[in-house]
């Protein structure tokens, strides 16, 4: 069976993104969004669900996201899913999901605010994913 591996969301950042550098000098942030789900509920009352997710961007976009996005910004992103594994000092093993952004598009803020362009990464130029690379090392958080 063939293995499909892509989502897209479209959210607000919860926190400015956090820009770093890996020790090779590759450029890497992190962005928490939080998208909104409104629905109804079987008795008819009106009810809100939020998802809190995590998104890693890389390289030239890393850069942009780092330069002009802010916390409340809203924004679209098309990425893949990607599990990534540590131990805590007590040696507890955890795991959390994140989304490896490929294209990341700002969206409008309302009046004032316009439309950036998306931003595909270019993938022999993109840095490899700490799970991949062998190494997480090279994660400065």
């Amino acid at each position: 069976m063939p293995n499909f591996n892509k989502v897209l969301l479209m959210g607000n950042l919860t926190k400015d993104p956090e820009l770093r550098y890996t020790a090779g000098g590759a450029p890497v942030a992190n962005l928490r969004m939080a998208i909104n789900r409104v629905y109804q509920s079987k008795t008819g009352e009106k009810k809100e669900d939020v998802c809190f997710i995590t998104v890693v961007v890389w390289q030239k976009q890393a850069e942009s996201v780092g330069e002009y996005l802010k916390k409340g910004d809203p924004l679209f992103v098309e990425g893949r899913l990607q599990s990534k594994t540590w131990e805590t000092e007590d040696k507890q093993k955890r795991t959390t999901i994140e989304v490896v952004a490929e294209r990341i598009q700002f969206l409008s803020r309302g009046k004032g605010g316009g439309t950036g362009e998306g931003m595909p990464v270019e993938e022999e130029n993109a840095a490899p994913s700490p799970a991949t690379s062998g190494s997480e090392e090279d994660i400065p958080f």
